[in-house]
């Protein structure tokens, strides 16, 4: 296990990072990441969270919420658990949990005000939301939306699938992409009463048919908004309009090298703080692209790096945009990047942190 040098002037911080196993094996590990050296060192793992695929923390940093369930992906319902977090120790307390109303749970999200937290539901291909109780812990859903359609792909696309709903950074918006059905869904929410309701202005954004979008994130200027999509290994990039939620798409643009031929699927993707430089991971090529983001928010492609491990899955990038984390999930390691703020490239830093099935990653402020 890496260690944080005895003579460095240590800024840390505390990380969370899932392993996506069943049972008590089941975990959400903390780390201590030291800014300056870009080093994690393992602090608690907490056993028993089964199957945590993903992770959401409040606005104040006081409560985590994972999703932890015995048969991920079954006919019955998923749930998402709520923890207090301990800051010194890493250690997480169970407050309660409740269902998701969906199967394959697979991305969770906090608004802004830290009173709603809203889940995608992958194979069941719905979205809901649910109330936050005063001492963080979790209502009974609120607000539930059924996704319906299809799309070209015969494997992948029978049905909807919603990968991931992210909220706005002003709180009023949650978009949620849709593998399945080729579509970034526009939901206005009313994070007071937890309720999600298709937006007037324009419900949906339909993707190139066969893209399978996957996650999204919002650029800081809260103007643009980039969709990486799983199928096609491409980010589409979307200006966004902030009193409305509507998209209006603008560029498309290839995650892996054009002499590439053999299976990858995208997964996730990240912006530095500062609006300069997006991250997409690519499993099968297994690597980290690189782009550039224009004034007028495009994306220019700066490299494409090895990710020193097998399906890159979730990507994390520090408050000070210093450092990348890319957790490898099938292949059971953590790889730790330097960022240079100049071009956006990536160098590896010296430790590697092994954990089973990583997941997801979260920072704690």
């Amino acid at each position: 296990m890496t260690q944080i040098s005895s003579n460095a002037q240590a800024e840390e911080s505390l990380v969370f990072i899932t392993s996506f196993v069943a049972g008590e094996e089941g975990s959400v590990h903390a780390f201590r990441f030291d800014t300056k050296t870009g080093m994690l060192k393992s602090l608690h793992q907490n056993k028993g969270i089964s199957n945590a695929f993903f992770l959401a923390v409040s606005p104040d940093s006081k409560t985590l919420y994972a999703i932890d369930t015995p048969n991920f992906g079954d006919k019955e319902n998923d749930v998402v658990a709520a923890f207090t977090i301990e800051r010194e120790s890493g250690k997480l307390n169970r407050l309660n949990k409740q269902s998701t109303h969906g199967t394959a749970s697979c991305y969770l999200d906090v608004d802004p005000s830290g009173k709603t937290v809203v889940v995608a539901n992958y194979s069941s291909g719905s979205v809901a939301a649910l109330p936050v109780q005063k001492d963080g812990s979790l209502g009974e859903a609120a607000s539930f939306v059924q996704h319906s359609g299809s799309s070209i792909d015969p494997k992948r696309q029978k049905g909807p699938n919603a990968h991931s709903i992210e909220i706005s950074p002003d709180g009023r918006f949650a978009l949620s992409a849709d593998l399945g059905i080729d579509k970034v869904q526009i939901y206005q929410l009313d994070a007071s009463k937890s309720k999600l309701t298709p937006s007037e202005a324009q419900p949906f954004v339909k993707i190139t048919p066969g893209s399978g979008p996957r996650h999204l994130t919002f650029h800081p200027n809260e103007k643009h908004v980039y969709v990486i999509n799983e199928l096609s290994n491409t980010v589409t990039f979307f200006d966004y309009a902030v009193e409305s939620g509507k998209l209006s798409e603008r560029q498309t643009i290839s995650t892996l090298p054009a002499d590439f031929t053999g299976t990858s699927y995208c997964a996730d993707l990240k912006i530095t703080p500062d609006g300069r430089f997006l991250y997409g991971s690519n499993r099968g090529h297994d690597s980290v692209a690189v782009y550039r983001i224009g004034n007028d928010g495009k994306l220019t492609l700066v490299e494409i790096k090895e990710s020193l491990g097998k399906g890159p899955q979730n990507l994390l990038i520090t408050p000070d945009g210093g450092w990348l984390v890319c957790a490898n999930m099938p292949g059971n390691n953590v790889i730790v990047f330097q960022i240079n703020k100049e071009n956006g490239k990536l160098t590896a830093n010296d430790g590697t942190i092994e954990i089973p099935m990583p997941s997801c990653i979260r920072w704690v402020k």
